[in-house]
């Protein structure tokens, strides 16, 4: 296991979209899958993890990183969320994949099992995981992967319940803009049950619009972020960031080729940080009404009693 320097907030928070009060520290996890003598408490993919350093007991995100990205490429975004009082834990679930996601469900419902076998492990001193409090988010494919799992599509049951799921521009598929299996989407408004969880899809405005003639878009029409909402059942918010693509919420700098790539593949707004902090703090609002029973900043957002630091598209409330 390795940790890094805590992160201290450079001042007070005004609002959600801001860094929050909270020191936090990352901590990066490598199981000994290949160890005969690892042990069974292990998570069954690499995590990085962030969380406050201050004594108390936080609720839980699980974060699924976006199509050949890697966790790392988040460190900035969620550490925002983190610094409002959550733990994030973002596991790293392959390195390569080809269309079919069934494997990653499947992963991503043994790593909700395992929160609660090793998750206190990894934390610092004083520091308790609130699984009564779980949530469940995603980009890109990790955004169809979240809702596969929420809806039940793994064989491989979890016994831990989510009470937020939240879709970071989902896309069902890459495959020539079609869906990739196992569907997602049922083309059939509010086919979604979810069983009341609190839904959030948060989409970006330039995420169907092509870089360049030679790759499709990056959140294709008929498979991306308006499919997901429109299938979705009370209570849900629906945000779409105007001039903002679909992997401008990943760190200023990502390295190596993967990182140039995220550069080079998806239009993208003029800059990062925007769009990063625009996401990162809808998620707090989010998560502090369905994983913190306080929706004082959600209910501001909606009535637009607290400003957003971008414009919006497009936002819709069904509650």
């Amino acid at each position: 296991m390795n940790t890094s320097s805590p992160t201290i907030p450079t001042s007070a928070s005004k609002n959600v979209f801001d860094i929050g009060n909270y020191i936090t520290k990352f901590i990066k996890f490598e199981p000994k899958i290949c160890n005969k003598n690892a042990s069974n408490n292990d998570p069954p993919r690499p995590l990085l993890i962030c969380s406050p350093l201050e004594t108390g007991n936080f609720p839980v995100l699980l974060f699924l990183h976006g199509y050949l990205l890697y966790n790392s490429f988040y460190s900035q975004l969620i550490q925002h969320i983190a610094s409002h009082g959550f733990i994030v834990v973002a596991p790293q679930l392959y390195s390569i994949a080809g269309p079919n996601t069934n494997e990653e469900i499947k992963i991503t419902a043994e790593i909700t099992n395992w929160l609660s076998q090793g998750l206190l492990n990894l934390l610092p001193p004083h520091v308790h995981p609130n699984l009564m409090k779980l949530g469940l988010a995603g980009h890109s494919r990790g955004g169809k992967v979240a809702f596969a799992l929420a809806l039940n599509k793994s064989s491989f049951p979890t016994s831990l319940k989510f009470s937020a799921l939240i879709g970071v521009d989902p896309v069902d598929g890459m495959d020539k803009g079609k869906q990739t299996p196992p569907p997602v989407l049922t083309y059939t408004p509010h086919s979604f049950n979810l069983d009341g969880v609190g839904v959030l899809i948060v989409g970006s405005g330039l995420g169907e619009v092509r870089k360049n003639p030679l790759f499709p878009p990056c959140a294709p029409k008929g498979v991306n972020h308006e499919d997901f909402y429109n299938e979705c059942c009370k209570p849900v918010y629906y945000f779409v960031a105007k001039d903002y693509g679909h992997l401008d919420m990943l760190d200023d700098n990502t390295k190596g080729i993967r990182g140039k790539a995220s550069y080079c593949l998806c239009k993208s707004g003029e800059s990062r940080e925007p769009m990063r902090r625009f996401v990162g703090g809808i998620l707090v609002a989010f998560l502090k009404g369905y994983l913190g029973d306080d929706m004082r900043e959600l209910v501001a957002i909606r009535e637009g009693i607290e400003k957003v630091p971008i414009e919006l598209q497009r936002s819709e409330f069904q509650v």
